[in-house]
């Protein structure tokens, strides 16, 4: 018995679908997927993607259409539901639903009291200097929100977080060092996640996986036949405490089939909800 949670961005549900994302999910037999990048709205979802191999679909959508929108479906009933984090400008954009597994206090063989899966989709700033600032609006804030969170349960974070943290995360590191996505501004912001002293949360990819390379990709530009090149960036993670991160026993990129121009991340723990 464990736990497996896969994340992807699917840049689309609807497109995701017509590629075959549907049945390929139904057959992974996880207990939750976090997905990002839904770009749709309710009617869209209803009578459609509201369920997924008997797996119960919450979602947190942007109030523009076709655009960003996170999800997450969960075989195991959640004890709670949260919408946003808090933060106007960005929960307007759809970026994050968080659902909590809170066990009585009275139950017994549950590892963790107070958990939650949450799927989060990160900005991009590649468009242009006033979303690079907003990307950046967004760190702060996120910052803020997940040691509050830290200090009161165990999590997993999953999404496209829209940084490459490491020269080994990405193809062409060298030249992308100026870019969105790679700046040392936000390298730094992962860096300081992940130092114990400080953010003290895990990237548990790296924990399971510290020196791989060309496998650890996970997004391709649709330019330059990127994909067919293996020019990619480690961009979609798992954050975790640490106490969940311990748990964790296999990761794998899987690349058999394509959805969108991510690929899904699933990694498995060794403990039940």
């Amino acid at each position: 018995m464990g736990f497996r949670l896969t994340t992807l961005n699917l840049n689309g549900i609807r497109s995701a679908a017509d590629k075959g994302f549907v049945p390929w999910a139904e057959s992974l037999g996880v207990d939750c997927m976090g997905v990002q990048e839904v770009k749709a709205q309710t009617e869209h979802i209803a009578g459609r993607f509201d369920t997924l191999d008997g797996m119960a679909g919450h979602f947190h959508l942007a109030e523009k259409k076709g655009y960003s929108g996170v999800g997450a479906w969960t075989r195991h009933a959640p004890t709670e539901v949260i919408t946003g984090f808090g933060n106007a400008e960005f929960d307007a954009e759809g970026r994050y639903v968080e659902l909590r597994f809170d066990a009585p206090a009275t139950a017994s063989g549950r590892p963790f009291k107070k958990f939650s899966v949450i799927s989060s989709y990160f900005p991009s700033g590649s468009s242009g200097e006033d979303r690079q600032a907003a990307k950046f609006r967004f760190l702060d804030a996120m910052w803020t929100h997940l040691q509050a969170l830290k200090a009161e349960r165990e999590f997993i974070l999953v999404g496209d977080i829209n940084i490459a943290h490491q020269n080994a995360d990405l193809k062409n590191w060298k030249s992308n060092q100026k870019n969105s996505g790679f700046t040392p501004e936000e390298r730094a912001w992962l860096t300081k996640l992940f130092d114990p002293a400080q953010g003290g949360l895990v990237d548990v990819y790296r924990r399971l996986h510290p020196d791989t390379t060309d496998e650890c990709y996970t997004w391709w530009s649709n330019r330059g036949a990127a994909y067919a090149k293996n020019v990619g960036w480690r961009l979609d993670y798992h954050f975790a405490t640490p106490a969940v991160a311990a748990l964790a026993r296999s990761a794998a990129v899987y690349k058999d089939l394509k959805f969108s121009d991510h690929a899904p991340l699933t990694i498995e723990y060794d403990f039940t909800v």
